[in-house]
């Protein structure tokens, strides 16, 4: 019987050892139950307008929600649920609830969006040299270079 969290399908990636691993059985389990090529399957992401979990009333049908993602290089503007420029000296801020969702690649279609790296934490690796856990796509009125120049990315754990 899987946990209460499972249920909730509420995940703080942060809290798990290997991040990586909930994510790919996330897309195994969901190309398993659609019949789905595992090969031709990726990750969705939409940032909800969630701030806190108490908010979420049911589970995705597939997919999850993914909380305790920090932003760095950008602000996120909650209203237009899009990527803004900062405020003067804050440099991270918390991404509202995230849904994290398996699909097939050749139905993604993405407009408007930067395809950001996120890390376990904000110095992008890890003892060993690894840190990319996956690739969010978060929505943008700007053009995607001004973020990469702007060195966006999300991150698990902060320093603070």
């Amino acid at each position: 019987m899987p946990c209460c969290w499972m249920r909730a399908h509420r995940v703080r990636l942060s809290g798990l050892h290997i991040p990586e691993s909930y994510l790919t059985a996330l897309v195994q389990t969901t190309c398993r139950r659609k019949n789905w090529p595992l090969d031709k399957s990726t990750l969705y992401t939409l940032v909800t307008k969630y701030v806190h979990a108490d908010e979420i009333s049911a589970p995705l049908e597939d997919g999850c929600y993914v909380r305790g993602l920090f932003l760095e290089g950008a602000g996120w503007d909650l209203e237009r649920s899009c990527l803004c420029r900062q405020e003067p000296k804050v440099l991270v801020v918390e991404l509202p609830i995230m849904q994290v969702i398996p699909i097939e690649s050749s139905r993604l279609k993405l407009h408007n969006t930067f395809r950001t790296p996120v890390y376990v934490t904000s110095a992008r690796r890890n003892a060993m040299g690894v840190g990319l856990v996956f690739e969010a796509d978060l929505a943008t009125t700007e053009h995607p270079s001004h973020w990469v120049l702007q060195g966006v990315a999300l991150c698990l754990n902060t320093d603070a």
